[in-house]
């Protein structure tokens, strides 16, 4: 064994955005259509970028690509919903995942206490009003207080992502353990 002082240092090599995004793939998220503005000005897109961030005060986020079409309605509205998918509702993950998306009136929606468009088939969702953001290299990070939330379709599996394939959990998930916190 050669001492540590003696050996080569290790080299490593660029991270490519490709094999990021393939590794990252590994990891299973759940979907989510972010919705924001009001009236003519509403839209969604699809994303899996979601997550809490804290229970006091209640605040979670999400990260956009700079040039999503979604990002200048989130900061112009103050607002925005998580809606999270479930598992029957691949296509409308799908029609908001493109550039040229579904338009809020195409999908069964009402208005949050924020005035942003939450979609009423969701699984659940979060109505937040945007309390900052941050530069996340080629994204920004929108970190929003939770100040309505609902869960219309408990008894429903959410919608998940993993590998680069959209799906629904098995019916009856295999090696469930319980996480406890702390």
């Amino acid at each position: 064994m050669t001492p540590a002082s003696t050996q080569a240092p290790h080299q490593v090599k660029p991270v490519e955005g490709r094999t990021l995004r393939d590794v990252c793939g590994l990891f299973v998220t759940g979907v989510t259509v972010i919705t924001a503005g009001m009236g003519e000005e509403a839209a969604g897109t699809t994303v899996n970028s979601f997550t809490s961030v804290s229970l006091d005060p209640p605040l979670v986020l999400f990260c956009l690509h700079n040039d999503s079409r979604l990002r200048p309605v989130v900061e112009s509205t103050g607002a925005y919903a998580v809606n999270f998918l479930a598992g029957r509702q691949e296509r409308v993950a799908r029609a908001f995942a493109g550039k040229d998306t579904a338009a809020i009136t195409d999908v069964a929606h009402h208005s949050s206490v924020t005035g942003v468009p939450v979609l009423s088939d969701a699984l659940a969702f979060l109505s937040c009003r945007l309390v900052n953001t941050f530069d996340g290299g080629d994204h920004t990070i929108f970190v929003g207080e939770v100040l309505e939330l609902g869960v219309p379709r408990q008894s429903q599996e959410p919608l998940i992502f993993f590998r680069g394939f959209l799906g629904a959990l098995e019916e009856e998930p295999r090696g469930v353990h319980p996480i406890f916190d702390g």
